[in-house]
């Protein structure tokens, strides 16, 4: 797999290659820089992996969700992720003070990782789900500088596809 600084610049999608998987690759062309896998089509535990390593992400909490940034192996936070599900978006906080703003649409078809002034970093766009849920991804220069760049990327495709589960379950709740 390739390194994710690798491919800053250039034309990136997550797409899901199997409908009857959860599972999701990050493609520049025919190439995959990187995967997110959940575990179960009933939890929310995800596998992350790119050129640059392995995470895990987790999702607890009901009304107020978290998701938590762990390494493939390690049992300590690298960060979390607090949802403010009235946005739709929500903020990454780092355990050295650092937070990152998370935001999407109100079509749910653009989502996107910025500092906390306001510069962005990640974009994802023509979010669809007919059939497959899939994304163009952008990394942005200013990307560059951010240490956690490789799983932010996979976190934001984790984020999206939780939030596209979320509005699916209250749709056909709501039927």
């Amino acid at each position: 797999m390739q390194r994710i600084r690798d491919v800053v610049g250039q034309d990136l999608q997550w797409i899901r290659p199997h409908w009857r998987r959860l599972d999701y690759e990050l493609r520049n062309g025919a190439d995959i820089v990187g995967t997110l896998a959940f575990r179960s089509a009933w939890g929310s535990l995800a596998n992350a992996e790119t050129g640059d390593g392995c995470w895990t992400f987790k999702r607890v909490g009901f009304l107020q969700t978290t998701a938590t940034i762990r390494t493939g192996d390690g049992d300590a936070d690298l960060a979390h992720f607090r949802n403010n599900t009235w946005t739709s978006g929500g903020t990454l906080e780092l355990p050295d003070g650092r937070r990152y703003r998370a935001g999407s649409n109100f079509w749910m078809t653009g989502f996107e990782f910025t500092t906390d002034s306001g510069e962005s970093l990640v974009r994802f766009r023509r979010i669809c789900n007919v059939v497959h849920l899939s994304a163009s991804v952008q990394i942005l220069p200013a990307a560059l500088d951010v240490a956690e760049l490789p799983w932010l990327v996979t976190l934001g495709w984790y984020v999206t596809v939780q939030m596209h589960r979320d509005a699916g379950a209250v749709a056909a709740a709501s039927a």
